[in-house]
């Protein structure tokens, strides 16, 4: 008996992924399928603080709005997404839909990435991406080496060498945003 076998786009492949694992996220970054598991309690910890100090800070009618996992349009390859930890879109980024739940990039100002078990995504392919969709700035708060990294102001599709923080210090929100505050690294590495 023959078995007929079809072949998935890697669209479709990221949606069967992503209604197969519950909490994962699926992206697609260069044109490889990535899947990171539900982050831990630390990492959940760092974004709700970041977000605090955004409120505190009076986010709320500068003209920008954070949010936690909202769909990113990468014009990298035609399949290319991803869904960073926590972006700083402007107020109405829903204008700039572009697909499923993929928004354009000149919508965002900062995207920050909190690094789990694919550290290497957020320090590699993620960075390169953001560069090329002209993302005005991308910290990472990297638990794997301890330090956080700013990366700001792209230019020709690549980013200057980041801005590193380590433990003790402040980073300081750009200006992009449209609020000033300073984070702690402590607390964005530790939560």
């Amino acid at each position: 008996m023959a078995v007929l076998q079809q072949e998935l786009t890697l669209s479709e492949a990221a949606d069967q992924l992503a209604r197969a694992l519950p909490g994962h996220r699926v992206e697609i970054l260069q044109g490889r399928l990535t899947v990171t598991p539900p982050p831990d309690g630390s990492h959940g910890l760092s974004l709700t603080k970041m977000c605090r100090a955004l409120e505190r800070a009076g986010i709320e009618g500068s003209g920008a709005e954070w949010v936690q996992g909202v769909g990113l349009w990468l014009p990298t390859l035609p399949e290319d997404f991803a869904i960073p930890d926590l972006s700083i879109v402007d107020e109405d980024f829903r204008d700039a839909h572009v697909t499923k739940n993929y928004y354009a990039p000149n919508v965002f100002r900062l995207v920050v990435e909190v690094t789990s078990s694919n550290w290497s995504d957020d320090l590699g392919p993620k960075v390169e991406c953001y560069a090329e969709a002209g993302i005005p700035a991308y910290l990472i708060a990297d638990r794997k080496h301890e330090e956080v990294l700013l990366y700001t102001d792209p230019a020709d599709g690549k980013y200057p060498d980041p801005q590193r923080f380590e433990r003790g210090q402040r980073v300081p929100v750009p200006e992009s945003v449209g609020v000033r505050v300073e984070l702690p690294v402590d607390t964005l590495l530790d939560g």
